[in-house]
């Protein structure tokens, strides 16, 4: 089934994490994981995996981004200096447009 509801949050975006054990930090979108309603966060949520040596012989413990569920992160507003949720505007022309509920200013 897909999802209907679709993540204002996009790739690129700046974002603080507002629950967790890096509650706070801020941090640039690289990935959106819309099957598990989740994002990757530029060093946030860091966790460490252990790879196979390949042929190469390039193994060992790697570090990496870990997804963060989108509940969990709110969209960073530079001009508020906090985080803001994210509102849909529709424009005159049929096209919507992302808006700063805090600050108004367009994403």
């Amino acid at each position: 089934m897909k999802n209907q509801f679709q993540t204002r949050l996009k790739k690129g975006d700046q974002v603080v994490v507002l629950t967790g054990k890096d509650k706070g930090k801020r941090g640039r979108i690289l990935k959106v994981l819309p099957k598990k309603d989740a994002v990757l966060i530029e060093k946030v949520n860091m966790v460490k995996r252990h790879t196979k040596a390949d042929k190469e012989g390039s193994g060992g413990i790697v570090e990496k981004e870990a997804p963060v569920h989108k509940s969990n992160v709110m969209y960073y507003d530079p001009i508020a200096g906090k985080g803001s949720r994210i509102v849909m505007k529709q424009l005159g022309d049929g096209k919507r447009m992302r808006v700063s509920k805090r600050s108004g200013e367009a994403v």
